[in-house]
């Protein structure tokens, strides 16, 4: 902290609070100084500063002390005087006007930033125009009533050689007449110090005689030491420069060459050696003797405590008089205004102890009388000598404090000195650092008028920044107030300067409505002044203004729009916000090796493509490798980073746009900033066959204009909030490097958006073969050209995009080269070839679909081969180019219900077009909806008595929402099953179709049809009708479909792999294939495009069985027989199979001497299988309950029966392989005619997992079945 005497208050209290002299002068002595610009006063004024006086002094002590700063104030008689309020306003209106004048240049360049305003001092924050503001506003209080250190202390009486008579001017000027109203009023003191000065021009030769002797009457009549003699213009040219122009800073009128053009510098040392004589040897000596009279004059009167108690009692009376708000109530001879100049005089002589002793005393006083005006006056003084004068902080303030209250309260009176009193007690609360405080006093003086409030805000913002720490938001919302000020009194200048300051605090906060009224109003301003291009920039940062209301926002763009208008001119800006471009959605799509048949295929994440394209991309030399390793052994080392586009074929890149209004937003003529540049030594690329080196660097050549690339353009309209996806296209048409910079777009014809991508090269290596075609700007924008290339374009022809599941189509792939170079070796992979599967030959269907999948008249009843390898390759003889096209069939099969994306990769070669690139991919991508439609399942059941015959359930549920279909045949696959009705088919589907959510379960009989006794799988007898039964009544002549050959073969070889693996027919499992078709419907036009044929497969249906074994008991049914010789032997013969995948141990054991042998015994409840019937009629109807209960009693003829004996052995076991079967002899004894039941034996088995295992999975105990052998009497 500075020490207050050389503080910013000390300085200016010497300046202020200092003597006053008052001037009176002749016409012809303003005459004389005029010839230099200056008046007579204004030639002295430069000269009364004395930093270095150092005058002895003595005032109410004994102890000497030494003034070593003293200041004078000369005043012209006609200036001593209150000054009008109008006058004084116009006044600090123009030095406000000057100052915006002066910073109007300054307003082009830059805001300060906040960092550069925090490590300055308060100097350098604030306008230095601010000093000479406060100092014009402390000077329109001058020569007031209540306050004596702006009385005159001495007059100064100039009379020029050149007046008639010399002397009595003096007399004359000195006239009542000629004095301030002030003194004739009694509220100054006319009997002061007087000082007669004769002035001589050197200039003027004819007075020279005359001066000395005009010079000796006025010393011999007003005294030797109250006389002198100035001699001034001593150059007789008048063109005298001076280098350090000493009233350049006073006055700014008049050129500063101009000012003093007739002084020399010996008459400028005689000007400072005549005042400071005139201040060490009259003015001071004159007030110290004056300030030792009063001192002991008052002494006498109101010092000690007799004085003080007959004051008190004198004025003990005064109590009820009304407040003193107007004029004033004492003269300067009473004894409040003596005391109230002897501490003025003592404050003006730095005698601070006395001044505050005299305050202290004559401001009781003052509050007993209620001459408020006076107390606070003196509140205020004795406020600055306790500053001055270093002594309690707190008192200084509490003075400072009463003294601005008091003003306060005296209403609009009062205002004006409130604010000086408001300003010098700032000042001494920044000579301490207290700029909080500070701050507030400002804040408190502001007033209602706004250009007065709009200068005290903005001190108090720099207050704000000056605090430690500094407190910023305040600082900014201060400058804000200032400059909404400013504006209100149509200084535009300091409006714009405030909120440019307002500006660095705000720029970086997320305030975004103060932030958007900052930057808004400051653009309205800049083109009031007409600098509209900075009102464009600065209007530019509101246009993101997505925070405010939609009212406000369309104020903003109508006003920006207006103020572009005015300029004339297009204005291109760089990171402009509206529309907002989303980087994180950047994807750049181009063509490389890798092509795209539509924008859904170049939007497939990169690893798809891979995981297809690794089976036909070739290898490099012998190890494999994909394209991007090929790339990188082909390319020199400057490009390996560097994407390859071709010659004519566009780089497409995707980028959202989006609008942060509530208003919508018309963009237009949005188009990519590209850079194609060509290096001569890159493009011997395509020349070289081997392995490349890279060569000397040239120049490289930026070729412009749309003869090396063409753009695209792109209009659109946002809505408010809206975001849109943008599709933008730059076609190289010459190689070389081509470079995406950035994208540019126009707003109203008149705003040209740029934005730049800032593309930063990655040091870090990355496994290329795992980069994604959706890159980054970091890697993603920079393109090596190579020439034009042969493309393939390819599509899907009739293509659904919803379908039924099981819905098979006829489809053809159509590929066109329309290069003129050939392109061969073409190979295709599917994603799904459960779904897709290619004809094995170019080929046009005859006849149409879906008739050439039926049978034809001579079926070929061995099944074609299908191919299972995954990729597809076209005939070595497929070369494509020019017109020609490639129409290939296609088979489509809808295998499972949901939302399936099927994905197809051409690969294709190309002969002597480039050394880069050999081959290329065409990649396909097209998602269909399968919506669900039958469902089946199957459940086959072994007949317990016939090993080759099994019964079939087959559930069918329509899962369809609104679609009716019909069952067309149901066939086997393979040549070992043969399948047959056991019910009509109209009993079957007595509605002919199965409508939407309808089940149907249904009954067939399937036989094993290879020949007893062999297990050879190939061996069969079977028909080719005899594996497919028709379902539909109508259309008898209808032929069925062929299962057996391509398409429906190896569609359901696809299901088989996906269902699980299987090279060889399982004996214990079964395949279906339906075969249906949507019920036809009422629109005939509503029939194109629905399904010909849906077929439905299910693979790996297992017989179910809860015992691993299955047998039948063989032998006649019927049998003659003459008892009467012997009894009767018959031979019977058990078959036994193994339907399980373990080894299986059987044991036969017979029972004899049944009580009752002809009593049919219950069976087993372990049993499993349904009873054979032999003869069924045609009224016995099939029901749901397949496992109907077997026949619980004989015929009543077999209630009784002689009995049998098993003549066998009474117990076998065998051992029977997995999937096989054995034959057992048996043989019984039959002794009398009947009809016996044969089920008096049983079956122990135990399965194990390995041959000759210690230890069985499971067991049981099977109890032989019915069968009934009728032995009759031969004749």
């Amino acid at each position: 902290m500075v020490e207050p005497v050389n503080s910013s208050l000390g300085k200016m209290l010497l300046e202020e609070v200092s003597p006053v002299v008052m001037v009176l002068c002749t016409p012809l002595v303003e005459e004389t100084f005029l010839k230099n610009g200056l008046s007579f006063v204004e030639t002295l004024k430069p000269f009364c500063n004395f930093s270095n006086i150092d005058v002895p002094v003595r005032t109410s002590g004994d102890q000497l002390y030494r003034l070593k700063k003293f200041t004078l104030r000369l005043f012209n008689a006609a200036d001593i005087r209150q000054p009008n309020v109008e006058v004084a306003k116009q006044r600090l209106e123009h030095v406000i006007t000057q100052a915006g004048e002066k910073v109007f240049h300054d307003l082009e360049s830059d805001p300060p930033q906040i960092t550069d305003i925090l490590s300055n001092s308060e100097s350098e924050i604030a306008p230095t125009w601010f000093q000479y503001y406060n100092k014009e506003l402390i000077r329109t209080l001058s020569f007031s009533d209540h306050e004596a250190f702006d009385h005159p202390v001495a007059c100064l009486l100039v009379v020029s050689s050149k007046d008639e008579d010399p002397l009595n001017k003096f007399v004359d000027l000195f006239n009542t007449n000629r004095l301030p109203s002030l003194l004739n009023d009694g509220v100054m003191d006319p009997k002061i110090l007087k000082h007669f000065l004769l002035v001589h021009d050197n200039q003027d030769a004819t007075t020279e005689r005359l001066t000395s002797k005009v010079l000796s009457e006025m010393r011999s009549t007003f005294g030797n030491n109250e006389c002198n003699l100035l001699c001034t213009n001593s150059s007789k040219e008048g063109n005298v420069e001076h280098q350090a122009n000493p009233w350049a800073s006073f006055k700014s009128s008049v050129p500063a060459e101009k000012l003093g053009c007739a002084l020399t510098g010996d008459d400028i040392g005689e000007i400072k050696e005549l005042m400071q004589e005139f201040a060490s040897r009259h003015i001071i000596p004159y007030m110290e003797q004056k300030v030792r009279d009063l001192n002991q004059q008052i002494s006498a009167t109101r010092k000690g405590l007799r004085n003080q108690i007959k004051n008190l009692w004198w004025r003990k009376g005064k109590d009820d008089i009304p407040d003193s708000t107007k004029g004033s109530i004492y003269t300067f001879s009473s004894t409040e205004s003596q005391i109230r100049i002897l501490g003025d005089y003592a404050f003006m002589l730095h005698d601070y102890e006395l001044a505050l002793s005299s305050y202290r005393l004559i401001s009781t006083d003052y509050k007993l009388d209620k001459a408020w005006k006076h107390y606070a006056g003196v509140q205020e003084m004795m406020g600055l000598a306790y500053f001055i004068s270093d002594q309690s902080i707190k008192e200084a303030e509490y003075c400072m404090e009463n003294a601005s209250s008091t003003y306060m309260k005296l209403g609009k009176s009062g205002f004006q000195n409130a604010t000086r009193c408001g300003l010098w007690w700032a000042e001494m609360l920044k000579a301490r650092d207290q700029y909080k405080e500070a701050a507030s006093v400002y804040f408190r003086i502001c007033g209602e008028e706004p250009l007065h409030a709009a200068v005290m805000l903005e001190q108090a913002s720099y207050c704000f920044v000056l605090t430690k720490p500094a407190m910023l938001h305040k600082y900014g919302f201060h400058l804000v107030l200032s400059g909404d000020h400013y504006k209100i009194c149509d200084q535009v200048n300091h409006a714009i300067r405030t909120y440019r300051s307002a500006i660095s605090v705000y720029e970086s906060t997320t305030w975004s409505h103060i932030k958007d009224h900052v930057y808004f109003h400051i653009g309205q301003w800049y083109a009031i002044v007409g600098m509209n291009d900075v009102a464009v920039r600065n209007m530019l940062r509101v246009l993101d203004c997505g925070n405010q209301s939609k009212s406000t926002q369309e104020i903003f763009l109508r006003d920006f729009f207006d103020i572009v208008k005015k300029t004339g001119m297009k204005h291109e800006v760089v990171g402009l916000r509206l529309p907002i471009i989303s980087m994180s959605s950047l994807q750049v799509i181009y063509e490389d090796h890798r092509t795209y048949a539509s924008q859904a295929s170049a939007l497939v994440e990169e690893s798809i493509w891979q995981s297809l394209e690794d089976d036909i991309i070739p290898s490099l030399n012998s190890g494999k490798s994909n394209w991007l390793e090929l790339q990188s052994k082909l390319l020199p080392k400057k490009y390996k980073e560097s994407n390859v586009c071709v010659v004519g074929e566009s780089v497409k890149l995707d980028m959202e746009f989006r609008n942060p209004l509530l208003i919508s937003t018309s963009v237009t003529s949005v188009s990519l900033i590209c850079e194609l540049t060509e290096n001569s030594d890159d493009l011997k690329l395509e020349k070289e066959t081997s392995s490349l080196s890279l060569g000397t660097e040239h120049n490289q050549v930026t070729t412009s204009g749309f003869s090396s690339f063409t753009l695209s353009e792109v209009d659109f309209t946002l809505g408010g909030g809206e975001k849109k996806l943008v599709r933008l296209t730059v076609t190289p048409s010459e190689e070389g490097i081509l470079k995406i910079v950035g994208v540019r777009w126009e707003l109203s014809g008149s705003i040209v958006g740029v934005h730049y991508f800032q593309s930063v090269p990655t040091k870090a290596k990355t496994n290329k073969a795992k980069r994604k075609n959706k890159l980054t700007p970091t890697d993603a924008l920079k393109f090596l050209v190579i020439k034009s290339l042969p493309r393939l374009e390819g599509s899907v022809d009739h293509l659904p995009d919803k379908l039924y599941a099981g819905d098979l189509r006829y489809l053809v792939l159509e590929l066109k080269n329309n290069s003129e170079s050939p392109i061969k070796n073409l190979k295709m992979k599917i994603s799904h070839p459960r779904f897709v599967n290619p004809e094995s030959h170019e080929e046009e269907l005859t006849p149409g679909f879906p008739d050439c999948l039926k049978k034809g008249p001579e079926q070929n009843t061995v099944q074609r081969e299908t191919s299972r390898t995954s990729v597809f390759a076209f005939p070595k003889d497929v070369s494509l180019q020019g017109d020609r096209s490639l129409r290939w069939p296609l088979w489509l099969r809808a295998a499972i219900p949901g939302t399936i994306s099927l994905y197809f990769t051409i690969y294709y070669e190309m002969e002597n077009v480039s050394s880069i690139m050999k081959y290329r991919t065409l990649r396909m991508h097209y998602s269909l909806q399968v919506l669900p439609s039958l469902e089946t399942s199957f459940e086959i059941t072994p007949s317990p008595s016939r090993l080759q015959e099994f019964l079939v359930r087959m559930d069918i549920v329509n899962r369809a929402n609104s679609d009716s279909f019909e069952i067309h045949q149901l066939s086997t696959v393979g040549c070992r099953w043969g399948i047959s009705l056991l019910q009509p088919v109209d009993t079957i589907l007595p509605s002919k179709s199965i409508l939407p959510g309808q089940g149907l379960s249904c009954f067939f009989m399937i036989k094993d049809c290879r020949k007893p006794g062999t297990e050879e799988e190939k061996t069969t007898s079977i028909l080719p009708s005899q594996t497919d039964i028709k379902l539909i009544t109508q259309d008898d002549d209808e032929k069925l479909f062929d299962i057996v050959n391509s398409p429906l073969a190896s569609f359901h070889e696809s299901e088989r792999s996906c269902h699980g693996t299987s090279d060889q027919l399982s004996p214990n499992t079964v395949d279906f294939i339906l075969i249906s078709r949507l019920a036809k419907s009422s629109n005939p036009s509503a029939e194109q495009d629905l399904p010909k044929i849906l077929s439905h497969h299910s693979c790996h249906n297992r017989i179910r069985s809860s015992i691993p074994l299955s047998w039948s008991l063989d032998g006649p049914k019927t049998m003659y027989h003459d008892f009467s010789t012997s009894f009767c032997e018959i031979k019977l013969k058990m078959v036994i199979r193994n339907t399980s995948d373990g080894f299986l141990s059987v044991s036969i054991n017979t029972i004899d001497g049944l009580p009752d042998a002809a009593a049919p015994t219950p069976s087993s409840g372990n049993l499993s299988g349904w009873r054979y019937v032999p003869a069924i009629t045609e009224e016995m109807k099939l029901t749901s309950d397949v496992m109907g209960s077997r026949l619980g009693k004989p015929p009543p003829s077999m209630e009784s029966s002689p009995p049998f004996i098993w003549s066998g052995s009474s117990s076998t076991k065998v051992q029977i392989q997995p999937l096989s079967r054995t034959e057992i002899p048996l043989q019984i004894s039959v002794f009398s005619p009947g009809v016996y039941n044969l089920c008096s034996y049983t079956l122990t088995w135990e399965l194990s997992e390995h041959e000759n295992a210690l230890s069985s999975t499971s067991s049981g105990i099977c109890q032989g079945y019915p069968c009934y052998l009728t032995v009759l009497q031969s004749e």
